[in-house]
């Protein structure tokens, strides 16, 4: 599996699931809690593979290191938005404008990944380099999703 395939796929399950969470009410209770642990799992999920094996080797090649360290930056303001969500009740009127927040963050962070960061990890790792991420980024998910659920 290539790394940035991993990620992309990832990408889109999490976008999927953020424009359904953006369709709930305060009186889609249920409906508004289920989609956002799934959300909460997915995000912990790829935050993992991307922090401890993809972030890491990009960051030890001097072109990237900038977009790396703005990938952890937006990392930590989507863990702090999700950290206020989880605190509050599911039909408080702020849930779905900081969901909404939230939301807007993560779509910037994908563009960025998808658009300079990925570009710059395709100048810098070779296709062999890329499948090779992509096995232990695969292998890490997997641990990760069970540690989570």
């Amino acid at each position: 599996m290539n790394a940035i395939k991993l990620l992309t796929d990832d990408h889109a399950k999490v976008k999927k699931l953020l424009d359904e969470l953006e369709t709930t009410t305060e009186r889609g209770v249920k409906t508004r809690e289920e989609l956002f642990t799934k959300i909460k799992a997915e995000l912990t999920v790829h935050e993992v593979i991307e922090e401890e094996i993809f972030y890491p080797a990009l960051k030890e090649h001097p072109r990237a290191k900038e977009i790396v360290l703005e990938g952890y930056e937006e990392h930590n303001v989507v863990d702090t938005l999700m950290g206020e969500l989880s605190a509050l009740p599911f039909d408080h009127e702020t849930w779905g404008p900081k969901a909404k927040v939230m939301k807007e963050n993560i779509e910037h962070h994908v563009e960025e990944e998808e658009g300079e960061m990925f570009s710059k990890a395709r100048q810098v790792f070779d296709k062999a380099e890329l499948e090779e991420l992509g096995a232990r980024m695969a292998a890490r998910k997997e641990q990760a999703q069970r540690q989570v659920s």
